[in-house]
């Protein structure tokens, strides 16, 4: 049978709404039974621990993903790296290596 797409987009906003409310409780839960006692802070209620995660999620960016999303470009030159020649990463090297200081594990004296 045939699901209607409205009925999906309410369950959808449904679980949605639960997952929201349920991990402000948990925040607003460990906020009260710790920062009162350890630091002698004030306890919060449901709307100022939801405010808190709307905050965190401005300041600190996403809230899921995995490292993948963050770090999605060393996967594309990590794989570049690897098909090169020895002659393309020499190359690579003397073109690009004093952009990040000296690649080299001598270290150089400096100049007087």
């Amino acid at each position: 049978m045939k699901t209607v797409w409205w009925v999906r987009g309410i369950k959808f906003a449904v679980l949605a709404a639960v997952a929201v409310a349920v991990g402000t409780f948990v925040v607003m839960s460990l906020w009260n039974a710790l920062m009162p006692a350890l630091f002698g802070g004030p306890s919060l209620h449901f709307g100022q621990a939801l405010g808190l995660l709307v905050l965190s999620r401005i300041l600190l960016g996403r809230w899921g993903g995995g490292p993948g999303h963050r770090m999605g470009w060393r996967g594309g030159s990590g794989g570049r790296w690897q098909h090169m020649t020895n002659e393309e990463r020499v190359a690579f090297r003397e073109r690009f290596g004093g952009r990040c200081g000296p690649q080299d594990a001598v270290a150089t004296e400096p100049k007087a």
